[in-house]
């Protein structure tokens, strides 16, 4: 599986940033356009990387405090497209898609809401903040369509996919089936952790409802 794809197009929004610059830089000097987002964007802005922001390639505003950015027909439409087949690429033409051929994200973190001693205590909402939406999409996506798309969720392989780039001028087909398989192994993590933090929240919440009753009762029959 060596099918190299050429890095032409890449949607940049990490929350752990070490390493982005140097690795967003180096694409942008292999003629990559570089699509990204917020403080990710500002970042590479500052550092002297050409930035597209998603709202600008999109035409689409940022919605609901953030919450809505990526999730647009011109980025998904763009990364799980099949270049393959005809009908996809008659699609892409029509509707003014282009192919997005990686995907750099990391997730919001929730492990630090997780872990914190007082998290039963913790109001829910605020946890239910730092639960990725957009990037988990993003990366499923990509790593989906692992067969034209490098989905990227770690900074420890922006290394060596810089050497392999230099080295072959893209990314093999065997690398980019390593990276999905790391997304799903990542996202399937992240979600068991949400998963147990919501189910410490309901047996919290149903302690509380309990010793309310509880309460309650004893008042009725005092």
């Amino acid at each position: 599986m060596s099918n190299i794809i050429r890095v032409e197009r890449v949607i940049v929004s990490v929350t752990h940033k070490e390493g982005v610059v140097e690795f967003a830089k180096f694409l942008a000097e292999q003629g990559a356009e570089i699509i990204s987002t917020g403080g990710t964007a500002k970042l590479l802005r500052d550092n002297g990387v050409p930035v597209t922001e998603v709202s600008d390639y999109t035409g689409f505003p940022e919605i609901l405090e953030g919450r809505v950015k990526t999730l647009h027909p011109k980025i998904h439409g763009g990364i799980l497209a099949q270049l393959d087949k005809k009908e996809h690429t008659e699609q892409m033409r029509k509707y003014d898609i282009k192919p997005i051929n990686m995907v750099v994200v990391n997730l919001y973190d929730f492990e630090s809401v997780y872990t914190k001693k007082d998290e039963v205590e913790m109001p829910l909402r605020k946890a239910l903040d730092q639960i990725d939406i957009g990037g988990p999409t993003l990366l499923r996506a990509a790593a989906k369509n692992f067969p034209y798309v490098a989905a990227v969720c770690d900074p420890e392989d922006y290394p060596k996919l810089m050497e392999e780039i230099k080295r072959d001028g893209g990314i093999s087909g065997l690398t980019r089936l390593r990276l999905a398989q790391k997304v799903f192994e990542r996202i399937s993590q992240y979600d068991a952790m949400i998963a147990k933090f919501l189910d410490g929240a309901r047996k919290s919440l149903e302690w509380s409802i309990g010793i309310a009753s509880e309460i309650q009762v004893g008042m009725k029959l005092g």
